[in-house]
């Protein structure tokens, strides 16, 4: 069940120049689905990425950081590999063995060297990789490379997603059209820094290795930073950010008028595809924005959207269509703002004023709060009465389902 999130379409998926996918059925957990994915890149390739802040981030994850920092030293990043079925976390020497051994293999495949190769795994932790499935899939993979397999990678790369995540878009910008299409996965396991997610976003811009680094930071804090689903970090986050420079937008600094525009795209597909994360939580009945406005700064406004996303009270109060507003107000106060003076505090939610300088409003009916909670959308603004900084942060509710879902998860 998902809200509101319909099926990417094959032929919405926009292809860019200058990037292949290719998919098998490796056997990995389980048999006759795909689940092994190979991504390639043309020689020129700029390539930026920010990883998971679990301390036992998984082996293919350190790989990746290993290989990144090579390639901005002197090499460049040629292809991506991604299992599913396993995440290669928790595996010790042998895991690190395993991801080495699989950029080794795909390197031989492709002719190209080790180092450039980025592995990606994700599934069950703690779990040996069966490496030997995962390199005979390998050639299968590399044959079916091609340039509008865009929905096949999005299914691909699915663990107890619903649905496949995927979408594209086009820009025009003085310079040329840029084409941006990325694809995600994820539902549950889900808090930023970062949210057990995978997410990978390919461009026909051209950009400076350095100012790609930057943007895909900034991008990542206004997307994949900004959900939350049930507040568990897995081992295995990754965001990854891919520009083949096969187009005529040549990006080398902020100042260029095409940047703003390419930026902006970027961050608007990164969006998309984070709340398709979100529509499709575990279990999810409800999608719910949390705006926060009235912060002196931008990291107390976080620190309330996510007090308030967080909160698995609030979250069953969600999914039963409770409006049981004072555990929101409880976990406003919660949030960490010492100085924080609730009499300045404003809540709505949806179009209701529900709480007014700290307390309920006069005016507030109970009717009026359960009409906003029936809805498959709901926004609750908090405003702090303490400056103009603002955040947002997107989440959904915890039903009955997730814990199904998540007892069964191993089966």
């Amino acid at each position: 069940m998902t809200v509101n999130l319909p099926l990417p379409q094959k032929d919405q998926l926009k292809p860019v120049k200058g990037f292949q996918m290719g998919t098998a059925e490796a056997g990995i957990k389980k048999a006759n689905r795909k689940d092994l994915l190979v991504m390639t890149l043309v020689p020129g390739s700029q390539v930026a990425g920010v990883f998971t802040l679990n301390r036992f981030c998984a082996a293919p994850v350190q790989v990746c950081k290993e290989h990144l920092a090579l390639d901005s030293a002197k090499g460049e990043i040629r292809a991506l590999v991604v299992n599913t079925g396993n995440a290669n976390a928790g595996t010790g020497e042998r895991g690190m063995k395993d991801a080495l051994s699989t950029c080794a293999e795909l390197a031989k495949e492709l002719k190209l060297n080790p180092e450039q190769i980025l592995p990606f795994s994700t599934g069950v932790i703690l779990e040996p990789l069966p490496i030997d499935r995962l390199i005979s899939g390998l050639p299968r993979a590399v044959a079916n490379l091609g340039e509008d397999h865009w929905l096949d990678a999005a299914e691909t790369i699915m663990t107890t997603d619903t649905q496949p995540k995927a979408a594209s878009m086009t820009v025009d910008t003085p310079s040329g059209l840029v084409t941006i299409t990325g694809i995600c996965k994820g539902a549950g396991m889900i808090h930023p820094n970062m949210a057990t997610m995978l997410g990978f976003i390919a461009t026909d811009a051209g950009f400076a290795q350095g100012l790609l680094n930057q943007l895909t930071r900034e991008i990542v804090d206004l997307s994949f930073n900004a959900i939350t689903i049930d507040g568990d970090t897995s081992t295995n986050d990754s965001f990854i950010i891919m520009a083949t420079g096969q187009s005529s937008v040549q990006i080398q600094s902020v100042a260029e008028p095409s940047y703003a525009l390419v930026r902006a795209a970027l961050i608007d597909l990164a969006r998309k595809l984070a709340q398709m994360i979100v529509r499709d939580g575990e279990g999810a009945t409800k999608f719910i924005t949390i705006d926060v406005q009235g912060g002196k700064m931008e990291e107390e406004c976080r620190l309330v959207a996510e007090a308030v996303a967080h909160s698995p009270l609030v979250k069953t109060a969600f999914f039963a269509s409770d409006p049981n507003l004072g555990r929101i107000l409880a976990a406003i106060g919660c949030a960490g703002i010492t100085d924080l003076d609730v009499n300045q505090v404003q809540m709505w939610l949806g179009d209701v004023w529900v709480a007014k300088n700290g307390g309920r409003h006069p005016d507030y009916q109970e009717a009026d709060g359960q009409r906003v909670m029936q809805a498959p959308e709901i926004t609750v603004k908090i405003d702090l009465g303490r400056g103009s900084a603002q955040q947002t942060m997107w989440t959904c509710d915890l039903s009955h389902d997730y814990v199904s879902i998540n007892a069964d998860y191993r089966s």
